[in-house]
């Protein structure tokens, strides 16, 4: 092969990808994969730091929010760990919620109307 098929298929591949990248938002669900996990570290440290120390408290527990349970039938049910993981997941959600509609980012993920096909001229 020589060296200008190489370098006219290399373009074609590369620009297919470029075009892939722009056109499907890659870099953009990217961007909210590293984000959404740094948000998540965030809020679930706030919610174990902050908030479970403050409901042991008001529950009058010096165990812990986690480990709050109740006796029913004679089985141990563990509801303060599940608690505590929806309040992280509500926390998230807001969050979330709020930057979209604060950056008005749901536009983006609205569909362009295509433009109609001209008829060709012979």
């Amino acid at each position: 092969m020589s060296k200008k098929i190489v370098k006219k298929i290399a373009e074609k591949h590369i620009g297919g990808f470029t075009q892939f990248i722009r056109e499907q938002g890659v870099v953009g669900l990217a961007t909210g994969f590293l984000l959404g996990g740094a948000v998540s570290k965030v809020v679930t440290a706030f919610v174990t730091d902050i908030v479970n120390p403050l409901v042991s408290i008001m529950l009058g527990s010096g165990e812990g929010f986690r480990q709050a349970s109740v006796r029913l039938g004679g089985v141990e049910v563990f509801w303060g760990d599940f608690a505590s993981v929806l309040i992280d997941f509500l926390i998230v959600a807001a969050v979330v919620y709020f930057v979209f509609k604060g950056l008005g980012l749901e536009k983006l993920d609205k569909k362009k109307p295509k433009e109609e096909e001209k008829p060709k001229k012979d």
